[in-house]
């Protein structure tokens, strides 16, 4: 039986703790951080040419995640952005520079899109959808017209853990929602939220 080398083996052990921790990417030490760029640069070559995906620099996204952005759907995303593993994202998306989208979270651009601005951060399990279901008796659900008026997250805002979006939502610049929150409404900017449905807690300033 051939012994598995030492190195290697603790290396597709850093790759599982990146693919669960990507900030962990941008402080590797120089004897990691060789072959760490080479696995990210063949995931992402091979991703863009699968899906109608755009990637910038100096980004993390991980094997794990599944990212999906089919002709008319495209996926872009800038600079110094990581997406962690057992992420689902389908296009329309627009996500900026420096934006961490951590594990398990969920967002599907519907018809219109989801757009990211720079620096937001979204914990694990938060899930944003952009689209709705009509509700009317004569129809079943799955009949029903589907609508989707997109959902816009502000620069440097942060989502809390299993936070939830509806479609059509805007939340502003700096804007802070507490862990396990459903936004239902638009948010102002630096505005603190928490509930379900999430309500005004303070202001940040």
């Amino acid at each position: 039986m051939t012994e598995i080398d030492p190195l290697l083996k603790y290396r597709e052990q850093h790759k599982h703790r990146l693919n669960y921790m990507p900030w962990l990417y941008y402080s590797l030490k120089p004897k990691h951080r060789g072959w760490a760029e080479e696995w990210q640069q063949e995931y992402q070559a091979y991703l863009m040419e699968m899906e109608t995906v755009e990637i910038g620099k100096n980004c993390f996204i991980s094997p794990l995640a599944h990212i999906f952005a089919e002709p008319g759907r495209k996926i872009s995303i800038g600079d110094n952005t990581f997406i962690a593993a057992d992420c689902t994202l389908h296009g329309p998306l627009e996500i900026g520079n420096e934006v961490a989208i951590n594990h398990h979270c969920i967002l599907d651009g519907g018809r219109v899109g989801i757009k990211l601005h720079d620096q937001v951060r979204l914990a694990a399990y938060c899930h944003l959808y952009a689209f709705d279901h009509g509700m009317a008796l004569e129809q079943p659900i799955y009949q029903q017209p589907v609508r989707s008026r997109g959902i816009e997250i502000g620069r440097d805002v942060w989502l809390g853990a299993h936070v939830g979006i509806k479609d059509g939502v805007k939340i502003a610049d700096q804007a802070i929602i507490g862990m396990n929150s459903m936004v239902t409404k638009d948010v102002a900017a630096r505005a603190i939220m928490a509930g379900n449905p999430a309500k005004l807690i303070r202001y940040r300033d």
